[in-house]
């Protein structure tokens, strides 16, 4: 586990901002979705907590294959997403994000707090998570450099300045003297019960948590003009506005028929295996052979030891796995797990389990 704060300070002040986050996560979700890839909002409603308040929940679902690494893309299904589950009662908000569709063990717990001053309150979270460990990262929207792809002039707090506020054009040490000011606090924590991969993983997540998280901030205030003088009327209905366009543009290209989606099955499955399984043997494909001849069913993870040393064949042999997925009593659409037995040490095995849905 991996834990980060990330100040992030603004040259606006936290009420009017209230409309500029919901503004900006729309804006922002809807530029970066296309040919299939992006934010699917699943649910967006109202929520009330007995502690928070009167609040907002949302869920998405977010398509992000093609932006993974090439180590990443290697064990993951064609169609993946993860699912972000967010409760807004500002000025705190809190997101929760898992690999449902892939890793159950991976998760990103984002909390968010905005407050009125300039980034100097590092205990902010002390009562959500006073016994761990955490980095402190002050960033700064107009002199911490994003990732070249994503740079757009316009979007530039050192060259923007808004017609409306009079502010913008920041330069360095912009942060020292100008008002208003606030800082948007993230406590991140990401979560990967992987042996072996965790802590590259984990470092990995946090770099591109931060790149989004900076981007979305340096938006938010490029396109303060655009919002500043909405409502919370008029900002939950281009919010509504947005979703409904930016799912077109996401879930069309999910809506595949049953053959192509037997197809991503098929590669799916060859990539898992290909990827992350030593040396089988033959009781290994028995077991394998039958979980997959029966979707749906859910072994139990669990260790075997071979009282006995176990010759390993050198290769396994994938026709036999595939072919079930041609089955037209096989459904696609429902979860399947495939357990995959790899070599601990000799005469151990260990069960491990990969989920994804198609």
């Amino acid at each position: 586990l991996m834990q980060k704060l990330f100040s992030f300070l603004l040259p606006l002040s936290p009420p009017p901002y209230k409309i500029g986050q919901l503004y900006m996560i729309s804006k922002h979700s809807h530029e970066q979705s296309d040919r299939g890839e992006g934010v699917e909002v699943v649910q967006n409603e109202p929520f009330e907590d007995p502690h928070h308040g009167n609040g907002q929940f949302t869920e998405k679902r977010v398509y992000l294959n093609s932006k993974l690494p090439s180590w990443a893309r290697a064990v993951v299904p064609k169609i993946f997403y993860v699912t972000e589950k967010a409760w807004n009662y500002y000025p705190y908000t809190i997101t929760g994000k898992s690999l449902c569709s892939f890793l159950p063990k991976f998760s990103i717990h984002i909390e968010t707090k905005y407050e009125d001053n300039k980034g100097s309150n590092d205990s902010i979270f002390d009562n959500e998570a006073k016994d761990l460990e955490r980095e402190v990262c002050f960033i700064d929207i107009a002199c911490d450099e994003i990732p070249e792809r994503y740079y757009k002039e316009s979007e530039d707090p050192k060259h923007f300045k808004s017609e409306k506020t009079g502010r913008g054009q920041l330069r360095e040490g912009w942060r020292e003297n100008h008002q208003p000011i606030m800082c948007s606090y993230k406590l991140v924590t990401v979560k990967f019960e992987v042996w072996g991969l965790q802590t590259r993983v984990e470092q990995f997540v946090h770099k591109v948590v931060r790149d989004i998280l900076l981007i979305g901030h340096r938006q938010a205030f490029a396109w303060v003009d655009e919002w500043y003088d909405m409502t919370m009327d008029d900002v939950r209905e281009y919010e509504k506005n947005m979703h409904e366009q930016t799912n077109i543009k996401v879930c069309n290209q999910h809506s595949s028929p049953v053959d192509d989606i037997e197809s991503h099955a098929q590669t799916s499955v060859r990539r898992i295996f290909k990827t992350c399984c030593p040396p089988f043997h033959k009781c290994t494909r028995k077991l394998i052979l039958e979980i997959l001849q029966v979707p749906g069913s859910q072994p139990s993870i669990e260790t075997c030891r071979h009282l006995e040393p176990v010759a390993a064949e050198p290769e396994l042999d994938l026709n036999w796995a595939v072919s079930p997925l041609f089955s037209r009593h096989f459904d696609p659409l429902k979860l399947l797990d495939v357990e995959v037995i790899s070599v601990i040490k000799p005469r151990t095995w260990r069960v491990e389990t990969f989920l994804w849905d198609w």
